[in-house]
């Protein structure tokens, strides 16, 4: 009886590739399977933190990270789709120290009170809109006082001269004929020029003394008062006082010293960017403010005549109250720095 060999499956006519035994199968599988396993061990956590990172980077944060982070910190984006909006800002509870008093320099002895143009209260008013920088000056000096000077633009000119190259500010003070004080703050010192100049920290003003309340002693009774010894009582009406301070109670360098606070009506007319006509100063006159042909203070080279008028770069009403032509009977320039 013959035996036959097996056949192999694929149809060739070698040999039949011998079968290997299921355990032999398990354990190389599981060999693979552990080298496999050990190199992803590896390799999972490192690209798993780059990925992580790639992501975080390249999308927004969560509206649960935004809702963690303080209010104040959040962005605004309400605003222009694509355009950053700061987040709002709080002011800050710390205030800064208060102002020390001014002083006023340069003055004569033999210089009456009554022409004195600018008050200590008057030059507070002004100085709370001066620039910061200049607002810590703490004394201001006088350069140029028409009853100290003369009366002459050219001296007031020849003062300032010395003073330019200095960095600092000037007041101009005006006294009409009616007795109104105004004048303008100015960046530059005034000098003649061919073109305008100043900045826009320029400003003009005008101020008015209000009447003085009248002591307690001088008002009527209540009408529940008993009036039967009541003597009579007539009010006298007291003329309206300049803006210079009381010479009984001012002292003559007008430095420090006693003096009843005045009650000022303060009035300022800042630059409104309409154009740049701040400046404009020749032999003959000097200006401030200016275009469509008026001016918003205008004096004339021997200090008597002025002009002031609604003008576009400052956008004021007239300072005079004796209209826009006016009589001056006093100036001064203080600087500032």
């Amino acid at each position: 009886m013959s035996t036959y060999a097996p056949v192999s499956s694929n149809g060739g006519g070698g040999a039949a590739e011998p079968q290997r035994p299921s355990s032999q199968i398990r354990s190389s599988s599981s060999t693979n399977t552990n080298r496999y396993s050990a190199s992803s061990f590896f390799t999972y956590p490192v690209s798993r933190t780059v990925s992580g990172l790639l992501r975080r980077i390249s999308t927004e944060p969560s509206n649960n990270l935004k809702a963690q982070m303080p209010p104040g910190l959040q962005p605004n984006t309400s605003g222009v789709p694509g355009l950053y909006t700061p987040p709002r800002r709080h002011a800050s509870p710390f205030q800064p120290p208060p102002l020390t008093p001014l002083s006023l320099e340069g003055w004569k002895e033999s210089t009456r009170e009554r022409s004195r143009l600018l008050s200590r209260q008057l030059a507070e008013e002004i100085r709370l809109l001066i620039p910061p920088r200049l607002q810590l000056v703490e004394t201001w000096k006088l350069a140029y006082s028409l009853e100290q000077d003369g009366v002459s633009l050219a001296t007031l000119y020849k003062n300032c001269e010395e003073l330019r190259g200095k960095r600092g500010g000037y007041v101009l003070v005006v006294r009409d004929g009616g007795g109104g004080i105004f004048g303008a703050y100015l960046s530059d010192p005034p000098h003649p020029d061919p073109h305008f100049y100043g900045t826009g920290e320029c400003f003009l003003w005008r101020a008015h003394v209000l009447p003085g309340l009248p002591p307690l002693s001088s008002l009527p009774p209540p009408p529940s008062a008993d009036t039967t010894n009541a003597q009579r009582m007539t009010t006298i009406v007291q003329p309206k006082h300049h803006l210079s301070p009381p010479g009984s109670n001012a002292p003559s360098n007008g430095g420090s010293g006693a003096s009843t606070p005045e009650r000022i009506r303060f009035k300022a007319f800042p630059y409104s960017g309409v154009n740049d006509y701040m400046i404009f100063c020749e032999h003959g006159f000097l200006s401030i403010g200016g275009g469509d042909g008026h001016y918003g203070l205008w004096l004339d080279d021997n200090l008597e005549n002025g002009i002031s008028s609604s003008c576009p770069t400052f956008g004021n009403e007239p300072l005079s109250d004796e209209g826009q032509k006016f009589d001056v009977l006093g100036v001064e320039l203080w600087f500032i720095g």
